[in-house]
């Protein structure tokens, strides 16, 4: 018979080995309800990237991860977008008092953990050069400051050498005043991209566009030029 010293310590041992024995759950793969999402990592790669790509660029839509970007979009604005979307685009709201999924906490992390991946001094110090991310509001087409016949020939000095003359396309980029493209993005993000450029997909910002910045004005005029092709909603 075995001892029973020895029988009891087989089963203390056995008692501790039962932590590392196959089929225990892993606390790490419990399940976690999703308002208890905390990090910016996974919230981003559920709620954003499909869009915005995963590394914040190279996505259909704004590339909330481009330096100057950040720099330009204080933290409020971007909690206001990421709570309460776009009218007219395809951005959701994802706030819950909006009808999204998540709470202020999970939009809060969201808005703070962009800047903290993405943000560089560099773009910091070139968005101090910068005209305002948000346009005033007034001028001819409502919602912006600009004028579509001054905008016709900012877009022929700034643009036209890859949009093509007319804005419908040329050797080096896509169309700009598509029905389908101008019918997802508001007039907002077309001053958004004029501004910050598409520098993943090689289109320079307002300062390298040509032999010399954009002016703050010319900015407005264009996107009122853009939008002014924009087909009426039915």
């Amino acid at each position: 018979m075995i001892p029973r010293l020895t029988l009891l310590c087989l089963v203390v041992a056995s008692t501790f080995a039962c932590d590392g024995l196959p089929g225990r759950p892993n606390p790490d793969d419990r399940y976690q309800r999703p308002e208890d999402v905390k990090d910016f990592g996974a919230l981003y790669a559920t709620n954003c990237s499909g869009c915005h790509g995963a590394t914040g660029q190279l996505g259909p839509a704004t590339p909330v991860g481009d330096p100057l970007y950040l720099a330009l979009a204080a933290p409020e604005y971007l909690r206001t977008i990421i709570a309460g979307g776009v009218a007219g685009t395809a951005m959701p709201r994802f706030g819950q008092e909006a009808g999204g999924t998540l709470t202020p906490e999970q939009i809060a992390i969201l808005a703070s953990g962009l800047g903290a991946r993405w943000s560089s001094r560099e773009a910091e110090k070139l968005a101090a050069k910068a005209p305002g991310l948000v346009a005033p509001v007034g001028g001819a087409v409502p919602g912006h400051d600009g004028q579509v016949e001054r905008g016709r020939g900012v877009y022929g000095q700034f643009c036209a050498s890859c949009h093509g003359p007319d804005g419908r396309g040329g050797e080096k980029a896509g169309s700009i005043v598509h029905a389908a493209y101008l019918g997802l993005v508001s007039d907002q993000g077309l001053r958004t991209t004029t501004l910050v450029g598409r520098r993943d997909l090689g289109m320079p910002n307002w300062h390298d566009l040509g032999q010399r910045p954009m002016a703050p004005g010319e900015i407005g005029d264009v996107v009122a030029w853009m939008a002014s092709h924009r087909a009426p909603a039915p």
